[in-house]
């Protein structure tokens, strides 16, 4: 990766907290370039803080609106510190039309992609409508918007169902209902429009076929405002629970070279109907006939980003500076190459067993493991608080492998050594999934969770004994490793996780 160009972005605000707060900032810092981050009155000692190069105070800020949502708060804040640049992170505002603009109008360069192609993709009925124009495989459903319930049914007849209602300004799996006969319409019709107005200021729904059990692929495209577009291969998001993702991998198992060009040509497609320059996703259903179909475009750097920049060694946030910088790619389609396979689990503060509920709280220790096959992406120390304000990430546990065998192996180690204390955590969770045969063989579906592991974590109350007994089995094998005994505890009958917690589950 050559860090060392000049270019004109010298300084960036960036309007973000947590995890994706310091992933920007320790790109800046190889790129040369300053960064400006906010402190707020309920994080003042955040990780994120102590990296930038200035500290923009706003404690004493105590409206109701978290800065990191406040268009004009953040567009004064890159005034009065001279930042000539702003970096959205994730979130709700990287994909807001209106801030990008914002940012233009105040001379700020925004990094990211143009307010119009933001707009357009952002609005899930004209995305629909630019990819049906351009010949884009889609699931059928609705030309536009539809105002009442009555004309879902007449829509829904004409598909046949299931069928699924999706908030047209949507995303995050709010404003989603599934329909699976006419009698269930005028119910679920009603809440996901509740539901996508509370959620984005915006009722308006549309209908569209419902897959059964499809994968979801993503595609991470790259652009510049040339007109180059480019796609760095896909990323496996199947394992998600209320359509949130949980673990995501790259490569994925499901393609051939074949698919994957002609899905990538596919992404590429629908960027280039609304020039589309930055780095953003398209993403994809896959039915178990390899058809694949349409979703939507994300208009920004996702959260699993860090699996494909390890396939494809690409850094993601420099090329989004560069870009916005004017600069062209260097890269062509043919330079892109997969190499090796990497997976990423999301550690968040959540009580499993209550449903993957919210567990907020101060973290007392949190100790992370450093191979080489490893990457953690976080916001968080020993002393922080994962907060009820902010979503509940607390790291990204992201591991490589040079096939997916390996991975998965070097993932069931490296979870091993993570040792979090002071909330609940989704560990657990993982250490049964990287088990889990049907997710080794990469047959799972986007109902996996729902259908295969429901079984296997909701009605388990032993996380502290199982916790002790990764503890213990980690001492032991450490032991034995330094005095070169060697016990295979991974094929070990007595001894697999997985089995114990299936023998707790019968009590």
């Amino acid at each position: 990766m050559d860090h060392h160009t000049k270019t004109n972005i010298k300084h960036i605000l960036v309007a973000n907290r947590g995890e994706i707060a310091v992933r920007i900032i320790k790109t800046a810092r190889l790129m040369k370039i300053k960064t400006v981050a906010i402190k707020t009155a309920i994080e003042p000692t955040a990780m994120y803080l102590s990296l930038a190069d200035d500290i923009f105070d706003n404690t004493e800020d105590l409206s109701e609106i978290p800065v990191f949502l406040d268009i004009e708060k953040l567009i004064s804040i890159a005034l009065k510190t001279g930042a000539d640049s702003v970096h959205p992170g994730y979130g709700f505002l990287a994909e807001s039309a209106y801030f990008a603009q914002k940012c233009i109008d105040n001379k700020i360069i925004y990094i990211g992609p143009s307010p119009d192609a933001i707009y357009k993709m952002g609005n899930k009925t004209i995305a629909r409508r630019l990819a049906l124009k351009n010949g884009i495989p889609m699931a059928m459903g609705s030309e536009g918007n539809i105002s009442n319930d009555e004309e879902a049914v007449k829509i829904a007849e004409k598909i046949g169902y299931p069928v699924i209602i999706k908030a047209a300004s949507g995303g995050g799996g709010r404003g989603m209902r599934i329909v699976r006969k006419a009698e269930e319409m005028e119910r679920m019709f009603v809440i996901a429009s509740k539901e996508a107005e509370k959620a984005f200021n915006d009722p308006s729904v549309f209908i569209e076929k419902y897959i059964e059990n499809p994968k979801h692929i993503e595609f991470q495209i790259l652009g510049d405002t040339r007109g180059n577009i480019i796609h760095l291969g896909e990323r496996e998001c199947s394992i998600q629970r209320k359509h949130q993702k949980l673990l995501e991998e790259a490569p994925s198992c499901a393609l051939d070279n074949n698919l994957r060009k002609k899905m990538g040509n596919m992404a590429v497609q629908i960027a280039k109907t609304v020039n589309y320059y930055s780095a953003g996703t398209v993403e994809f259903l896959l039915d178990s006939d390899k058809n694949f179909y349409f979703m939507e475009m994300n208009t920004r750097i996702q959260v699993e980003h860090p699996v494909t920049e390890i396939v494809t060694g690409i850094d993601l946030i420099e090329q989004q500076i560069r870009i916005a910088n004017g600069e062209s790619l260097k890269l062509k389609q043919e330079d892109v190459k997969l190499k090796g396979w990497a997976i990423e689990c999301r550690i968040n503060a959540e009580n499993v067993q209550a449903g993957f509920a919210p567990d907020p709280g101060k973290i007392e220790k949190i100790s992370m493991p450093s191979d080489p096959y490893i990457r953690v992406d976080t916001g968080i120390q020993a002393g922080s608080s994962v907060l009820s304000q902010y979503d509940s990430m607390i790291a990204k546990l992201i591991v490589s492998g040079k096939n997916r065998k390996e991975a998965i192996k070097n993932c069931k180690m490296a979870l091993d050594k993570v040792w979090i204390k002071g909330t609940k955590t989704t560990l657990p969770f993982f250490r049964l999934l990287v088990r889990n045969q049907k997710f080794q063989d990469g047959t799972f579906t986007t109902a996996f969770i729902e259908k295969d592991l429901d079984k296997y974590y909701f009605n388990s109350e032993y996380e502290e004994m199982l916790a002790a007994w990764f503890a213990t089995k980690l001492f032991v094998e450490e032991n034995l490793e330094a005095n070169s005994i060697n016990v295979d505890f991974e094929n070990s009958k007595e001894m697999s996780p997985w089995l114990m917690n299936k023998r707790l589950n019968q009590f």
